[in-house]
């Protein structure tokens, strides 16, 4: 098994957890600042950030959900 849940979010306990982990928040990264290249306000580029950030995030709590040892 790969995460933990703790509450509501669930820490990584493995290499392949941590390494999903740091690719969910490096996606996330990436995809903010190339569209914040394209815009700019910040209101701007958050609002347009939302829609991929909550589609990550969903990925990732089911893979976690998916892959913890709750």
């Amino acid at each position: 098994m790969h995460f933990r849940k703790f509450g509501w979010i669930y820490i990584p306990v493995s290499f392949i957890g941590w390494l999903i982990t740091v690719l969910y928040l490096g996606i996330s990264i990436y995809t903010l600042v190339v569209i914040g290249r394209n815009y700019e306000s910040v209101k701007n580029s958050l609002i347009r950030f939302f829609p991929y950030f909550i589609g990550f995030t969903v990925v990732y709590f089911w893979i976690a959900s998916n892959t913890s040892k709750d």
